[in-house]
């Protein structure tokens, strides 16, 4: 109707912290924005009942794939993201801000490569690289903290590409 002002609502989807960190800044400018985890949290605000299923968009070529044969970390390397810690068992470090998010996105995808502008990207915000010393920063404090507790996962540098989480 003419004369009434219309505002505009956006809802984004995000599944990890450092993705809603992100699609907020985008967001920023909007009248008014709302950011949920999954579709079904975006459904239920919006009322909406029996929608058909959401078909996931292919892998992005971003993350290359699983190495063959590789284990997967073991299962008692956890990222306490409330308290921000890596637990090893029954020990535990604290962890920065980005060496949580980090060492998340690399627990996420055990044994895949992340490279190094997906990782700026989810981590930072950004696709600015310089020469990669922030991140070449972090995961060696991530290496020291996990050497600490003794796990028997670490990040493996892929020469050129990015890193992975794999076991010792």
């Amino acid at each position: 109707m003419p004369g009434i002002p219309v505002a505009s609502l956006v809802i984004g989807i995000a599944s990890s912290p450092a993705e809603r960190r992100q699609l907020a800044r985008l967001l920023g400018g909007s009248d008014a924005f709302l950011i949920v985890s999954n579709v079904d949290q975006a459904r239920e605000f919006l009322g909406v009942v029996e929608m058909p299923p959401v078909v996931p968009p292919p892998a992005r070529a971003v993350l290359a794939d699983a190495t063959p044969n590789q284990p997967p970390p073991p299962a008692d390397l956890t990222v306490d993201s409330d308290r921000r810690v890596v637990r090893w068992r029954d020990k535990e470090i604290d962890l920065t801000r980005l060496e949580h998010d980090v060492l998340l996105c690399l627990v996420h995808a055990p044994g895949q490569v992340w490279t190094y502008e997906r990782l700026h990207l989810e981590v930072w915000g950004n696709r600015h690289l310089g020469r990669g010393s922030d991140m070449h920063s972090v995961v060696r404090r991530v290496r020291r903290k996990l050497a600490r507790l003794n796990a028997t996962a670490t990040i493996h540098a892929v020469r050129g590409v990015g890193f992975r989480l794999a076991p010792v």
